[in-house]
């Protein structure tokens, strides 16, 4: 029998908020552990104590931010995550289509598919969506949350703007081992997913469970070059900037000249002057929406008994 637990940041707020989770809880018959952090850097803590009392399926209430911190305690194990999103982006959400009321993601928590993901570490943390440096970083922890209440996702476009050229640095990035670039970068930004910073789908064609992670660099100096990357990407595809090349890997290592910020699904870390990012295949476990397929299937299991009794009946 499934042992349900509930880690949420408590500043976080989606539909009824944990007033209406506990009532759809509640009719689904489930008293679950329940654990509130004031900061989802104090949301591993509740993980493993939901862990060690044996919980084996974890809603967590909060944005990409809060859901990393758990992935990086639910990594490597079947415990399986149940996204309720409760933050400003919700990027591995929207991109698992993760339904965006309080009772659509419990039943999708409950009665979807398990669907195991990879995830890549970044100097040891695991993260979902994406990890980066440069301006992108730079822009995220700018963007705080007074920005982010009142501008939404805008506000990381805005705070781009104003980073583009503090981010300037001399770089070398390697793929498998190989130098893919060695030069003045503005940004490296390594994906899990193809959508990014909202609907910009900056990885046409991305899987989150290929073994694989999209890398981009971008290289543009100025705000209008930044505009016009930016553009790009969203009316075409990153690769036909002449100010964004993109491939793909497995191990992705950046040397930076001087230490820039980094960043991990949407929260910033402190100044580095080296990334050792690594692919995790099918590291975690994440509850999705049944899969069209599965309804299919579901569809014809009903049909076939009433097409079969009609036939004995005719």
């Amino acid at each position: 029998m499934t042992k349900v637990a509930v880690v949420a940041h408590a500043r976080k707020t989606f539909g009824g908020g944990l007033g209406e989770l506990r009532e759809v809880l509640s009719r689904e018959g489930i008293d679950p552990l329940w654990y509130e952090v004031p900061k989802s850097k104090r949301a591993p803590k509740a993980v493993r104590k939901a862990l060690a009392k044996g919980a084996d399926l974890v809603l967590v209430w909060g944005g990409d931010g809060m859901q990393q911190r758990c992935i990086d305690v639910l990594a490597g194990t079947d415990v399986a995550l149940g996204i309720l999103p409760a933050g400003t982006g919700n990027l591995l959400a929207t991109n698992l289509d993760i339904p965006m009321t309080v009772e659509e993601a419990v039943a999708t928590a409950l009665r979807g598919d398990r669907r195991r993901i990879d995830t890549g570490t970044v100097n040891g943390e695991h993260f979902a969506v994406m990890a980066g440096t440069g301006f992108d970083a730079l822009m995220i922890k700018d963007a705080d949350r007074g920005l982010k209440d009142r501008l939404g996702r805008a506000a990381y476009l805005w705070t781009g703007l104003k980073n583009i050229s503090a981010a300037q640095v001399e770089g070398r990035v390697k793929v498998d081992g190989e130098v893919h670039w060695d030069g003045q970068l503005s940004c490296v930004l390594v994906g899990n997913v193809s959508r990014v910073f909202g609907a910009i789908e900056a990885f046409d064609g991305a899987r989150p469970d290929d073994g694989l992670m999209e890398v981009g660099i971008v290289s543009a100096a100025t705000p209008v070059q930044w505009t016009r990357a930016v553009a790009r990407v969203v009316v075409d595809r990153a690769e036909n900037s002449p100010f964004v090349q993109v491939t793909r890997g497995r191990r992705i290592r950046v040397k930076l000249k001087r230490p820039l910020a980094y960043e991990i699904d949407g929260g910033d870390r402190k100044p580095t002057t080296k990334l050792r990012i690594d692919v995790r295949p099918a590291s975690v476990v994440v509850c999705v929406p049944v899969s069209a397929e599965a309804e299919t299937q579901g569809d014809a299991d009903i049909r076939e008994p009433e097409l079969a009794g009609a036939a004995r009946h005719g």
